[in-house]
Parts: C-alpha cells; structure tokens; sequence
C-alpha cells in the first residue's frame, strides 16, 4: 500500500473513529449562528462568523489529505485573496501566472495595486528564468489553466526560498491526489473545491492547506476577521464529494490519458496539449511530480466555428465554463480573453464509460467534415 493509500483511507474514515455508539458517520449540518456562552468567551465555538462544527469535520478530513493544516473558504478565489490579502503589504512585490486562472491577476491587479503592491507577470513556461529577488510572493499554477504549461516545483520553490519569498501553488487541477505541492517545497497550496474535490458541480468551496503554522493562522485570522466563511451545508456538501474523489478522479484521469492519445491521432484535430502525452514538452516533468496526468485536455482545432461546432456536437460533453465535475465538459477558452488560438477547447474529462465518451468525441470530430 503507498502513503497515498494511507492517506485516503485515513482521510475516508477519520469521521468512523470519532462517532460514538449510536452516533452518525456523516457530519452534522449544523446551521447556527450562536453558540451557548456563559461566563468568559472560551472554546472553539463562541460564534458563527468564527467556527462552525461542520466546517471542522471537513477542514479536519482535508488535513489528513494534504497532510497539514487546512482553512476552509466559500470559494477558490476566496481563497487565494485571503493568502494574498493576509501576507501582502504596501510595497510587497509579488509574481503571478500571466497565463494562469486570470481571476488571480484581477484580484492582484485591482485590490493589491492601488494600495501600493508591486503586481509582476510571466508565462507559467518562464518561470525559472525570472528573477526571485526581492519577491514577497509567488503564486503559480502547475499544470497552467488553460493551457497545460508546467513548473517545477521544487526548483521554483528553492529559488524563491532562496530571495525570501512565500511559495504558493494553486493545485486545482490536480487535487492533493495527483500532485503534492507542499512535499515539493510550496508553502502553501489553494484550491478550489468547486472542481474535482467536490465533484458534483453543485457547490462554491475552496480551501488554503499550508504546513508553517504562520502561514495558516494568517488565513484563519483574516476569514474570521473579514467575515469570507463557508456555509455549514456547502462545507456537508464539499464533504460527501471528498469521500469518492479518489476514485473519480482516477476515473477521469485514466479516461483523459485515452482520449488524448486518440485525439493526437485523429485528422481533425490541430493540436492536443496533456501532461501524459509523450509529446508534451514537460512530460519528463510531469512524470517526476505527477503522481496521474490529470483530467484536463487541452485541444485545438481549425477555429473558432469549428470549435464551436464540435462541442455542440456532442452528447456526453456539456458546454460549460468549469472543470472537474463528474460529467465532461468543454468551452473556447478564448472568449473570456485568454491567450490562446481562437479553436482552443479546454476540454473535462468527466466519469462517463471512456468508450462511450470516445465514441461520441469521435463522432463529433467526423462530423466536422
């Protein structure tokens, strides 16, 4: 059994061995605002903007997951402004994915800017060529969103180390399962739970794991501060996703390997972008700190019209602007103005049978004739 195993099975029963004779497995929904306060403010539950109960028992089975402390947030980006916010001050410098969830950049470029933070952009492929001098932080996505660029980790994270800088990896794609940034060196990682750990398509949720203490309490401070907290039945939600996320994500992962090496084969397709393909220009790096390829596919074909056409086209692939569900999806990535060919499709890679998922992809690209 690898520590991985371990991992999720720790982390599938951590609520088994905490229930008492009589007591449900599941996590309570616990919808409140106060709690019972007598006397002295002491305890872990003295109001609801603070802690919650349901909140604890996920944050608690994501830590066993991640191995470190996890803070739960309403949203992945809540996520990342609360590590933004919490460690940036007037004069801070800090670098951020030019071709990365572009979120990111507008939160950096709109809040952070204006109150006196140095705001610097790269392509994810340039990373190790920038200069780390003087950086209080670097936030990096691996593999790039959309376009499956790759970092080095554990170069990067030394490299930063080295100038003083935090190092924080946005591990969304990969989850915890396929890729583990905090054992490479990375400070802290965030993710948005909306995606694979969930898994449903049903729920908002992020979360910000880190193993130095400073780091962590920061983020905890500034929810409870700010008042950005997830409510208890998203957190019951995000929950019963996290139970199946190793085989799901297995699922989509072994699915996507196929059906990129297909699509690479097929006459229609311009260009297929995958970690585990041979063909792609980091997969040496991919196979060093990717434990699976990942669910996600990047294709292009001919244009816009012919992308378009091919995603209607399809049965079992819903047009959608999000990823890591159970059910595949695919969108131009373009249209929300990322830098890529106008026949760019980011392509989800879902739970679907993988013939019948080809069959219907296939069908699809023949029709485009």
């Amino acid at each position: 059994m690898t520590a991985a195993d371990e991992r999720f099975a720790a982390c599938l029963h951590h609520a088994t061995r905490q229930a008492g004779t009589g007591q449900a497995f599941s996590p309570p929904i616990v919808n409140t605002t106060i709690y019972a306060l007598p006397g002295e403010p002491t305890g872990t539950y003295q109001y609801a903007r603070w802690a919650n109960p349901t909140w604890t028992a996920l944050e608690e089975a994501l830590s066993l997951l991640e191995d470190a402390e996890t803070v739960a947030f309403p949203s992945g980006m809540a996520a990342i402004a609360a590590l933004l916010v919490a460690h940036c001050r007037p004069g801070d410098r800090i670098l951020l994915p030019s071709d990365g969830y572009y979120t990111t950049r507008v939160v950096a470029e709109k809040y952070l800017a204006p109150l006196g933070v140095e705001v610097r952009t790269c392509p994810t492929a340039g990373l190790g060529r920038e200069s780390f001098d003087g950086l209080r932080l670097v936030l990096f996505e691996t593999p790039s969103n959309p376009a499956l660029d790759l970092a080095d980790i554990a170069a990067l994270a030394r490299k930063a180390h080295a100038g003083g800088a935090l190092v924080v990896v946005d591990n969304t794609t990969m989850t915890p399962l396929g890729q583990r940034p905090l054992d490479l060196g990375a400070d802290a990682v965030v993710s948005s739970d909306s995606k694979a750990v969930n898994g449903h398509s049903d729920v908002l949720f992020g979360h910000v794991a880190s193993r130095r203490s400073d780091v962590a309490a920061a983020v905890r401070d500034w929810r409870r501060v700010v008042g950005a907290v997830p409510g208890p039945f998203e957190a019951w939600l995000v929950h019963r996703g996290l139970e199946s996320l190793e085989v799901r994500f297995a699922r989509m992962c072994s699915t996507a390997q196929v059906v990129a090496e297909r699509l690479q084969a097929h006459p229609r397709v311009v260009a297929v972008r995958y970690p585990g393909l041979a063909s792609h220009p980091q997969h040496a790096l991919a196979r060093e700190q990717m434990a699976l390829g990942g669910a996600l596919i990047a294709l292009t074909l001919a244009d816009q019209a012919t992308a378009d056409r091919f995603i209607a086209g399809c049965r079992y692939v819903r047009a959608a602007t999000s990823f890591g569900g159970l059910h595949s999806s695919a969108e131009r990535r373009a249209r929300w103005g990322d830098q890529v060919a106008a026949g760019f499709i980011r392509l989800s890679i879902g739970c679907e049978p993988t013939e019948a998922l080809w069959r219907d992809l296939a069908a699809s690209l023949d029709g485009l004739a």
